[in-house]
């Protein structure tokens, strides 16, 4: 039967009918789930490859007798290969698609752990670790804007799940560490923590080939509709015709100048968004890989050397983060992701401040709860927003590319706050780094209440608002309704 002839099956004009079926659908469900909660599979990976480290950090340092120096180096090396690997996985994946560089994302994680697993020397390990920073730099640039093309609109906030995720990763990583620990391994017990990654990695390498479909949304706004609605048909079923050339609505305003694209989210009504979003990943990269995931040796510095009690310390913290995180969705429903980030900066600064002032002199109910908070607020707030603000806020065809962008400035500040903690921590004492940490989200906090753009509290559209840039053969900003990208920033 002719996809053109079948008048039960809804017909698809072009990209508008595909957003419109998208956001009537009632929940994320069937095959679209799957492929949803695949996506946030890729960042459980990424979450779970950075946290094995860090509960094993102390174990290494011993171990390979690692200096400051070392340590910096190994802590923060995937995140400058992730600064190069943000941009170039969201290109690949505005130009060839969402799923190509999420394969290759896991293909490189998986070679990652093994090589560091089976390392026998510094350098082998920072070679797994450069292999780590491509699969971490591809895999959120575009992991995240494939998440926004199958969210319905009035679930985008959803997008924010992805904190929780990382969290479960990071407190699972500490249990198998405690695990491994009750099994008299020693030292080299960081072996055993990245070779599960290596494991996981591998599983969820094999589920992401047999079951992505490539983004509907992404694939008509390139102009492919015809393969747009054979992706539908896999995800949704057969409900789908294509319809007539002559009531087909062509994609108006396509940007189509490769990187050139990038460019375009550093002009009109998109540089505030841009900004905000930079800002919002940027610091609280600093804040959490500066703090949040050096927990376990700040653990051993409140609770003692030992190895049970530091990580359960640890474990203790991150318990509030999978709080946080599974609560961003609906606190960012509520307040808005602008409003959550800049109340979770703020309270992160004051957390910060408490800890530099009397982290030595608080009692154990203290010493508990103050970087629990930190965790919480971190986690429900700017520590999911800065990703989702950006996945938000660009139509299709810049979304991963702007991903990429905002991601390699994260992927800075995340570098940073993990090379400078182990030197600030040396140089200056645990209570002074503390001090000068606070700044970074003193100044988050101020950014986000001065800028007031955000995609959960506005209707206008990105591609036709005033002031939205434009490459293609229609250069005109102001373009015609009905053929533009719809759903308030969505998609």
């Amino acid at each position: 039967m002719s996809v053109y002839q079948n008048s039960a099956k809804k017909k698809i004009r072009g990209i508008d009918d595909i957003i419109q079926f998208i956001d009537s659908q009632p929940n994320i469900a069937g095959k679209a789930g799957i492929i949803w909660w695949l996506a946030l599979g890729g960042l459980f990976l990424d979450a779970f490859s950075n946290s094995a480290l860090s509960a094993g950090l102390n174990p290494m340092t011993r171990d390979l007798q690692l200096s400051a120096t070392e340590i910096a180096l190994l802590t923060s090396f995937s995140s400058w290969v992730a600064i190069v690997f943000n941009p170039v996985g969201g290109w690949i994946a505005d130009r060839w698609g969402r799923v190509t560089p999420l394969i290759l994302a896991k293909m490189s994680a998986v070679v990652g752990a093994l090589l560091v697993t089976f390392s026998p020397d510094f350098s082998i390990i920072i070679t797994g670790r450069f292999f780590v920073g491509i699969a971490y730099g591809m895999d959120f640039a575009v992991a995240m804007a494939m998440l926004a093309e199958f969210t319905p609109a009035r679930l985008k906030s959803r997008l924010n799940t992805w904190q929780g995720v990382w969290y479960v990763a990071v407190c699972l990583n500490l249990v198998l560490a405690l695990l491994f620990y009750s099994w008299h391994v020693g030292d080299t017990i960081w072996r055993y923590s990245i070779a599960v990654t290596a494991l996981c990695g591998i599983i969820i390498l094999l589920l992401q080939m047999r079951y992505l479909v490539e983004s509907p949304v992404w694939l008509a706004r390139k102009s492919r509709l015809a393969e747009a609605i054979n992706a539908l048909q896999k995800i949704y079923g057969d409900r789908f015709s294509l319809a007539p050339t002559a009531e087909q609505i062509p994609v108006t305003g396509e940007a189509r100048k490769g990187i050139k694209n990038v460019l375009l989210i550093f002009r009109g009504v998109y540089l505030p968004r841009t900004i905000l979003a930079s800002v919002v990943q940027i610091c609280q990269s600093i804040q959490y890989f500066g703090v949040g995931w050096y927990l376990p040796v700040i653990s051993a510095s409140l609770f003692g050397k030992n190895f049970v009690y530091a990580t359960l310390g640890s474990l203790f913290f991150n318990i509030f983060g999978v709080i946080g995180g599974f609560l961003s969705p609906l606190i960012g429903r509520r307040l808005g992701l602008r409003r959550s980030s800049a109340i979770g900066f703020a309270i992160a600064f004051l957390v910060l401040l408490t800890l530099g002032m009397y982290s030595d002199t608080m009692p154990l109910w203290a010493s508990l709860t103050v970087p629990a908070l930190f965790i919480l607020f971190h986690s429900g707030g700017p520590g999911a927003n800065g990703k989702s603000l950006s996945s938000l806020s660009f139509r299709s065809e810049l979304r991963a590319g702007a991903n990429g962008i905002v991601g390699a400035l994260g992927a800075i500040g995340a570098a940073l706050g993990l090379f400078i903690f182990p030197l600030f921590r040396e140089q200056y004492g645990l209570q002074t780094t503390f001090l000068i940490m606070s700044v970074v989200p003193l100044v988050a906090s101020i950014v986000c209440f001065v800028i007031t753009w955000d995609p959960t509290r506005t209707t206008i559209q990105p591609d036709n608002e005033p002031g939205a840039p434009q490459f293609g053969n229609n250069t005109d900003s102001s373009l015609t309704p009905g053929v533009q990208e719809t759903a308030r920033g969505t998609k």
